[in-house]
């Protein structure tokens, strides 16, 4: 599958040999909404895609195996200039995703080293491209004047184009000098015209980065007694020289550097149908012969050039036999380095690609044939030959200067970091919504502080401690009441989404039907009303865990304490993945699904949506338990069959499994059904003793070694594929009724029916009576003897059985008892209590006034 960031000249010839191409307008967007899950890898061939990698950054998509091609050096320059200005932000988010690829590949040895900042020991050179000899013959096509015109050179000049590596090192200049004293004898071979000048042309192409090299260079020609004119240099990098190499008649590879790659200039040179000479370098040797597509000279005898130059131009101009020369060396060009690309690029895959079970494996890299390692299929790029498409350098800093305007904007109006090109998708509103939730939060305290200042009536002091305990219990409470529950209480119906990861969030739905579940807590939605599933089931927080249980976890989450959270009679689960497949429901199959309840239309039954026998993992239409060996190793009869034994106890060579009959009907598949909710419980007990027995026999081996015998790789999904069919078991041997919704009509057809059945359910074994009694005796196990052995089963969910009533019960009467009594004694203490007796009478002493006119009249 190809996904292209614009429709261009190539996304035809996709097409033309059957590969489909979807076009991503809007980046950031679009890419959102694809499932890369779909995908065992993913190859990224731009910068342009940077906003696609971003996906990749999220859960659930961070495992995947990444590789990002980059063949433009325009990112780097802006790099340094970003450093410079402060744009740190900027620079850091580009770190962030070049880290996240699982491989950065480059064509040439030069490419990783300017991008040596970003380097997280994911770096990988695979040599050789058709993209020069692409893009020579773009420019070609696109360039109908003469690139000489354009420079002013006339018809009577002869240009040598001398060039050097895209190394800076110590010397460059000294063997540019060399060169040129080795051309200086070919002076006297051109006359000069009317106004002195001389119609040979010698152009040095460097780098940007030599500031003063054109000093140098003119030094060099005036010491050497050039006529003035001859000799010119021109700073432009590699990318840029498609003029000057067009406008040239020869090119001359002027560096002595050892290199590892074939010099992409030289590629260029040739493309363009140039004669080139350069020094007999081992790497240019292994593809240039002398006298044959090219001229070599030995690097240590400068005075071989001038022998050759003088033989490539008699009179001054080019023999025939260097028109030979420089067609065999286009010819050579278009398909040079194929095999060193193409084994590069397919041991890459094989080392990091991980397929699943159901797939058939690749090829080793020594078998591919040798056809394909020849040459580059020319011919599917015939009807584009002549495309005038926009080359990769100008895409490159068109997009750059885009994002440095998006970038400058946010920063602006006091945004973050910029991770994509449009950036009001992820970014703006979740500064939004978190500047709401923390004005909502601000409100609700505030009004909660109010309604405690303001007077209430108070009951006795009886109403006062219920009123206390039931407020204790609800601030104790997992769950806190949301809209979407309120919404949710009159139905009959709602429907749990599991998600994992932001990654995840475009797929899930926001109706009141439906609810989310997180199996992580650093990944719920904001202000959503989901379900933080770890703090409802702590074994989730153990990251092993939560990934080989996979969308069970979630199952295990909700049943755990069920009345607390789920109320309503039916409940249903649906995968993120269903979505993503456009498997998910109409809102005529949602209603459909409801009316059936609402009217009991068929009673106890497992209803199902996305169906095995349209599974793209089973293009061959598999029976049940082929097809669970399929996609688990082969090994899923096996792992039923020992999970059974161990579950039931059986101690002698068992190994018959359930039947799961061929009778032309289909089966559920990606955990997207509905139930009863008391059916629902039925099942997750028998899940949770299911699991329990799978994961004594797997976890050793795949939590220390990573080795899953349902995997043929390292994969740390391991339970998921086989409890991803175990409804299937359970709901047809325990005689439910089994469903199909066409999740675009709505219509219904029931497969697999009771009538069929007869003779081939294993009623005992699923029963609700042999489930309760087997669960029981584990939960009293757990309960009394306190096993110290690794046992998953009492972490899956309650532990419950008539013992832990009878003692809740009993615990209960004694608190009520003790309370009671404490009432009691406090009555009796109050009663007995003694009260002291009066000490004395007090007499009021007169005023002092009455007693002065007492005296006075005794007197």
């Amino acid at each position: 599958m190809v996904y292209s960031l614009k429709d261009g000249p190539v996304n035809a010839i996709w097409r033309n040999v059957g590969v489909p191409v979807t076009i991503i307008g809007n980046v950031a967007k679009s890419a959102a909404v694809v499932d890369w899950l779909n995908y065992d890898g993913i190859v990224v061939n731009s910068l342009e895609a940077r906003g696609v990698v971003s996906c990749f950054v999220q859960e659930p998509f961070k495992s995947l195996p990444l590789i990002w091609t980059i063949f433009e050096g325009t990112l780097a320059t802006r790099l340094r200039q970003y450093t410079l200005t402060g744009k740190i932000e900027l620079v850091n988010d580009w770190k962030k995703l070049f880290n996240r690829a699982t491989a950065v590949v480059f064509p040439n040895y030069v490419l990783p080293m300017i991008y040596s900042s970003f380097d997280s020991g994911n770096y990988f050179v695979i040599p050789g491209s058709p993209a020069e000899a692409w893009e020579v013959d773009n420019f070609i096509a696109s360039h109908r004047d003469s690139p000489r015109v354009k420079m002013g050179y006339g018809p009577d000049d002869f240009v040598i184009a001398l060039v050097r590596s895209q190394f800076l090192y110590k010397g460059l200049w000294l063997e540019h000098a060399l060169i040129l004293q080795a051309l200086l004898p070919l002076v006297a071979e051109f006359p000069v015209d009317n106004n002195s000048n001389s119609h040979l042309k010698i152009i040095i192409i460097s780098g940007n980065s030599a500031n003063n090299y054109s000093v140098a260079v003119e030094a060099i020609a005036l010491n050497l007694q050039y006529p003035r004119g001859v000799v010119r240099h021109i700073a432009i990098d590699e990318d840029e020289a498609d003029n000057v190499l067009a406008a040239a008649d020869i090119l001359i590879y002027g560096s002595f550097l050892e290199e590892q790659s074939f010099p992409g200039i030289l590629i260029k040179a040739m493309s363009f149908g140039k004669p080139i000479i350069a020094p007999d370098l081992p790497m240019i040797k292994k593809y240039v012969d002398d006298r044959v597509n090219g001229y070599l000279f030995p690097k240590e005898k400068i005075s071989v050039l001038t022998q050759i130059i003088l033989q490539m131009i008699p009179e001054g101009k080019l023999s025939p036999l260097v028109h030979n020369v420089a067609s065999l060396a286009k010819d050579t060009a278009k398909n040079l380095m194929v095999m060193e690309t193409v084994e590069g690029y397919a041991s890459l895959l094989e080392n990091l690609l991980k397929f699943p079970s159901e797939v058939a494996f690749p090829k080793a890299v020594t078998e591919i044939p040798p056809k394909l390692k020849e040459e580059w299929k020319w011919n599917l790029f015939a009807a584009s030959a002549h495309s005038t498409y926009a080359n990769r350098t100008l895409r490159s800093l068109r997009f750059l200067d885009k994002l440095e305007d998006q970038w400058s904007q946010s920063q602006t109006g006091g945004s973050g970091s910029v991770i994509a090109i449009d950036e009001s998708f992820p970014y703006d509103i979740w500064e939004e919504e978190k500047l709401i939730g923390i004005a909502n939060a601000r409100k609700r305290r505030e009004e909660d502080e109010l309604k405690d200042r303001t007077d209430q009536p108070r009951g006795s002091w009886e109403d006062v401690y219920r009123s206390a305990k039931r407020a204790d219990r609800a601030k104790n409470d997992l769950h806190e009441r949301e809209d979407g529950e309120l919404e949710r209480t009159g139905q009959p119906l709602c429907i749990y989404e599991p998600y994992f990861g932001e990654g995840t969030w475009p797929f899930l739905h926001g109706t009141s039907l439906y609810r989310g579940i997180g199996l992580s807590t650093k990944g719920r939605r904001r202000e959503a009303d989901d379900i933080d599933a770890p703090s409802r089931l702590p074994l989730l927080n153990n990251p092993y865990y939560r990934d080989a249980l996979g969308e069970y976890g979630a199952f295990f989450a909700i049943a755990n304490r069920v009345d607390r959270i789920h109320r309503n009679a039916w409940i249903g689960f649906q995968s993120w993945r269903a979505t993503a497949r456009n498997a998910s429901f109409s809102k005529i199959a949602e209603t459909s699904l409801l009316n059936a309840i609402q009217a009991r239309k068929h009673g106890d039954t497992l209803y199902f949506w996305v169906r095995m026998d349209m599974d793209p993992r089973n293009p061959s239409q598999l029976d049940f338990w082929s097809f669970c060996d399929a996609i688990n190793a082969g090994n899923c009869k096996f792992a039923f069959s020992e999970a059974l034994k161990k579950m039931y106890g059986i101690k002698w060579d068992w190994d018959s499994l359930p039947p799961m009959p061929v009778d032309g009907d289909t089966w559920s598949v990606m955990q997207s059904w509905a139930l009863p909710t008391r059916s629902f419980l039925e099942f997750v007990m028998f899940s949770r003793m299911f699991v329990d027995a799978l994961d004594a026999q797997i976890y050793d081996d795949h939590h220390q070694r990573g080795h899953c015998y349902l995997s043929l790789s390292k994969d740390k999904h391991c339970y998921s594929r086989v409890l991803e069919l175990l409804i299937n078991v359970w709901a047809y041997h325990s005689a439910r009724r089994m469903v199909y919704v066409n999740p675009q009509t709505g219509e219904m057809h029931e497969h697999h029916k009771l009538k069929n059945r007869r003779g081939h359910m294993w009623i005992k074994w699923f029963s609700y009576a042999t489930l309760k009694s087997m669960d029981e005796d584990m939960a009293e196990e757990s309960d009394d003897e306190h096993p110290m052995r690794r046992w998953l089963w009492p972490s899956t969910g309650e532990v419950f059985w008539q013992g832990v009533y009878l003692r809740e019960k009993n615990q209960r009467i004694q608190q009520k008892e003790k309370r009671r009594q404490q009432s009691k004694d406090k009555l009796s203490r109050m009663r007995r209590r003694s009260h002291q007796k009066v000490i004395g009478k007090y007499v009021k002493p007169p005023p002092e006034e009455d007693m002065e006119i007492s005296n006075s009249t005794m007197v």
